[in-house]
């Protein structure tokens, strides 16, 4: 599929997330794309990035929803966007018996457009919001928010 601008692959990222599709995930970015995850895993390359999707919609993210709450692209050139979303997360498998609840990602893309097959993702990033909170500190090997 054709994505012709930086504001329709990332709205495709999502509607894959939501199919639990982790090849069409994929197949979003470049070959040697970059992605860090919540946690600050950075995956690198197209397989990586494929293969860490397919693992958490396997354990983690199986019956989970992702909506798009806020969208900017900026254009910096005509082959180079970049894309800031606001999305919540609803659904995500807990470990053992807890069922978490809603959370908020802002995702960063830069996109890139590759000829005819239109834009494609070089580099995400995902990072939780906490609202309220100023940072995180860590303390006794734990990594909690918190507000000065």
């Amino acid at each position: 599929m054709t994505y012709l601008s930086g504001e329709a692959i990332a709205r495709a990222f999502f509607d894959r997330w939501n199919q639990g599709d982790a090849d069409g995930i994929g197949d979003l970015f470049v070959e040697d794309a970059d992605f860090v995850n919540v946690v600050g895993i950075w995956w690198q390359r197209r397989s990586q990035i494929r293969k860490a999707h397919e693992y958490g919609f396997r354990k983690i993210f199986g019956d989970s929803y992702v909506n798009i709450t806020e969208l900017k692209a900026r254009k910096l050139t005509d082959n180079i966007e970049i894309v800031h979303t606001v999305s919540t997360l609803d659904g995500q498998t807990g470990p053992s018996d807890e069922v978490p609840e809603r959370r908020i990602a802002v995702i960063s893309m830069v996109t890139v457009r590759q000829g005819t097959d239109g834009f494609r993702i070089v580099s995400c990033q995902n990072t939780d919001r906490v609202e309220g909170m100023d940072t995180h500190v860590r303390s006794q090997s734990e990594l909690r928010p918190v507000k000065y």
